[in-house]
């Protein structure tokens, strides 16, 4: 099992990647987010001018913010400063459309935006809109497409999971899933591969997005201490259910043990968010900090239900375990900006040690 840290991208404080690579990090992830945080690339530059081993990428660039040949050609310019530990993570957008009131890429362009990505990074000349495009004056030595940059696709959702088997070198899904979902998913994404022509092999990365609390001794999920580093993730979720049900039109899969947080987050929104700014509203915080009048929604059972890694050390270790006999390989954890450094080292220190 490897161990990344995602960080909330701010572009002065790099000095947080070489803290991960001091801890025995194996990657530093940094998400893509204008409307709210730093540049990710231009902060990538800086990490990868301060390390030496981390690995490095995007968790994850949005493919509705930038024409696929950009992306393609900026994780390649990152590629130049850190040759063979760099990677790009890549997503149809959550909340960096949604907070510009726009939705996520839909399935169809996302598996062209990938397959041009996936061909220029490769060095190959792709059709594009019509026309065949490759990177040119490859004798300036500008990008480096010589070192391979793994794609790691962002997929839950059955089409997702099809193109990160058609195109991907790897997925990270959001929320640790039960074993048994990971294992369905994994085969999608295997089917996905082999109606592309493809055959995944063991070098397929599997990675998870999450967060982490770990329990000192007789501690509880009413601790004030872990809801300060559990709580931004877990109202992200609660943001994110908000999206969900505004799409399907139903709230039926909202579990039972949180329907009553769920009820009173849903009036929350309703009564307390102007309609006309809500997808600006909707999503402070996100998962950066947890606005102070969403504390209250931060209960055990809204913690559990979000998936985090959340336990005692023995705890946290037995439910990896399970997690990589189900095939999964990083895991990526994000933590709140005021406690991120503390929240690493403790993982570090009690479970990553101890692994």
């Amino acid at each position: 099992m490897k161990f990344g840290g995602m960080v909330v991208t701010k572009i002065d404080d790099w000095q947080i990647f070489p803290y991960l690579e001091d801890l025995g990090y194996d990657a530093g992830w940094v998400p893509d987010s204008q409307m709210i945080w730093s540049d990710c690339y231009a902060t990538m530059a800086l990490a990868a001018q301060n390390t030496t081993k981390l690995r490095l990428g995007t968790g994850v660039a949005i493919a509705g913010t930038r024409l696929a040949p950009v992306t393609a050609h900026s994780i390649a310019s990152i590629n130049k400063l850190a040759p063979g530990r760099v990677f790009l993570g890549i997503g149809t957008g959550h909340t960096a459309m949604r907070v510009m009131g726009q939705n996520p890429m839909q399935p169809t362009a996302f598996r062209n935006y990938l397959r041009v990505v996936r061909g220029l990074l490769a060095g190959e000349e792709v059709e594009y809109q019509g026309k065949p495009i490759k990177f040119l004056d490859r004798e300036l030595d500008c990008i480096n497409t010589e070192q391979a940059v793994p794609i790691y696709v962002a997929a839950n959702g059955p089409k997702a999971l099809a193109a990160a088997g058609a195109y991907g070198d790897g997925r990270i899904g959001a929320g640790n899933e039960p074993y048994g979902l990971l294992t369905k998913n994994l085969e999608r994404m295997h089917r996905g591969a082999a109606d592309a022509g493809r055959t995944l092999d063991d070098d397929f990365h599997t990675a998870v997005l999450t967060f982490a609390c770990v329990l000192k001794p007789g501690e509880d999920l009413t601790s004030e201490r872990v809801i300060d580093e559990t709580g931004a993730e877990v109202a992200a979720s609660l943001h994110f259910w908000y999206e969900i049900y505004l799409q399907r039109g139903d709230d039926d899969f909202i579990l039972g043990s949180v329907r009553d947080v769920w009820e009173q987050y849903k009036s929350y929104v309703e009564t307390e968010m102007e309609k006309a700014r809500r997808h600006q509203i909707l999503h402070t915080g996100h998962c950066a900090f947890l606005p102070d009048r969403e504390r209250r929604f931060i209960t055990p059972e809204m913690i559990k239900a979000s998936g985090g890694l959340v336990g005692e050390p023995d705890e946290i270790i037995e439910r990896l375990r399970k997690l990589e006999a189900g095939g999964l390989k990083e895991v990526s954890l994000l933590p709140p900006v005021a406690v991120a450094r503390r929240n690493f080292k403790d993982f570090a220190d009690h479970v990553m040690a101890k692994y």
